[in-house]
């Protein structure tokens, strides 16, 4: 794909991802669009594209009437991230509000398809995987696309919505020919993100010096988070080479456990604080881990970051751009709202 050529619609563009997604497709010269509410978005990351003009910014509601279809004209490629969506705290106590990605998701695919995009790269996530095979942290396991199948078990109201518009977009490429590809995003972390995201909250503790400093669930829980510019780079892989609908998993392989992240935040933050665990909080899945062989096959991606690497890297950003008494003001608040 010459991105040069493309005009490109980022909706929730000025959102963490959204925007290192902004950032990837400035670098290849792309004619980007954002729309966003501003809701979880921040201007000030894409600001300066914006006064350079080299991003057209629209500040609307995607769910307002004719605004999906208003946004989505004179677009080849649209990339959707704009949805109600937010940590562990958000997704499990917020059920009717991510309900409303359902309406979200078919507004914008429908727009699409009345304005003849040529082609929807969506924003999916690792919550679409069955609840069931992700119970036992003692199972050495890593996630295969084609795990997600009868019987369904998605992950929660979130988990549902993404997984319906995953199935949409495969219908509209077989019955309308639309080229689609869905990126299935695992537990995201970097500069920009927020508070209500687990890597970011335990940075935030440590910075604030909170003690005890509180875990939620029992610690034993395994993840693979995986960095933003390694997920902005495989959403531009996939908006370059799948066509089909294709679901496509962008994580890491590497299995860390909770509490082992909460440590090595402690220790190079050298916060000396105790440890209180909370499993009576929301804690999601035990053990969520990527395979991304699929990844590696048909885009050639895989992470460039390591764990360790990126934490320290997002630690010395939050740092440096916070200021403590704004982050204790919101902190609590942010770990279950968006």
């Amino acid at each position: 794909m010459n991105w040069s050529q493309k005009r490109v619609l980022v909706t929730g563009g000025a959102s963490f991802i959204g925007s290192h997604i902004v950032d990837g497709l400035i670098e290849h010269r792309a004619q980007v669009r954002v729309v966003d509410d501003l809701s979880s978005g921040r201007l000030e990351n894409i600001q300066s594209y914006i006064a350079s003009k080299k991003v057209e910014f629209i500040q609307k509601n995607l769910l307002e009437e004719g605004v999906a279809k208003q946004v989505t004209q004179q677009v080849d490629v649209v990339i959707h991230l704009a949805a109600a969506h937010g940590g562990r705290g958000y997704v499990d106590l917020h059920q009717a509000d991510c309900s409303t990605n359902l309406t979200l998701d078919g507004l914008i695919f429908g727009a699409c398809r009345d304005n003849g995009v040529e082609k929807i790269v969506y924003a999916s996530s690792g919550c679409v995987y069955p609840n069931h095979l992700q119970t036992n942290t003692k199972e050495e396991l890593y996630l295969v696309e084609d795990m997600v199948g009868p019987p369904y078990d998605a992950d929660n109201m979130y988990g549902w919505a993404k997984l319906m518009a995953e199935l949409t977009l495969k219908a509209y490429y077989r019955e309308w020919g639309i080229k689609t590809a869905s990126c299935r995003y695992f537990t995201v972390y970097g500069e920009r993100g927020v508070e209500n995201h687990a890597v970011i909250a335990m940075i935030a503790r440590a910075f604030i010096k909170q003690n005890p400093f509180e875990v939620w669930g029992t610690g034993e829980q395994i993840r693979n988070w995986t960095y933003v510019k390694d997920i902005a780079r495989g959403t531009l892989l996939a908006a370059e080479k799948i066509d089909d609908g294709t679901a496509i998993n962008l994580g890491t392989t590497e299995r860390t456990r909770v509490i082992d992240a909460v440590r090595e935040v402690l220790r190079y933050c050298k916060h000396q604080a105790e440890i209180k665990l909370r499993p009576d909080m929301p804690t999601g899945p035990l053990n969520r881990v990527a395979d991304n062989r699929m990844a590696k096959k048909l885009l050639g991606w895989e992470p460039e970051t390591k764990f360790m690497d990126g934490l320290h890297r997002t630690i010395d950003w939050y740092f440096s751009n916070k200021k403590r008494e704004a982050v204790e003001a919101s902190f609590d608040k942010k770990l279950v709202e968006r």
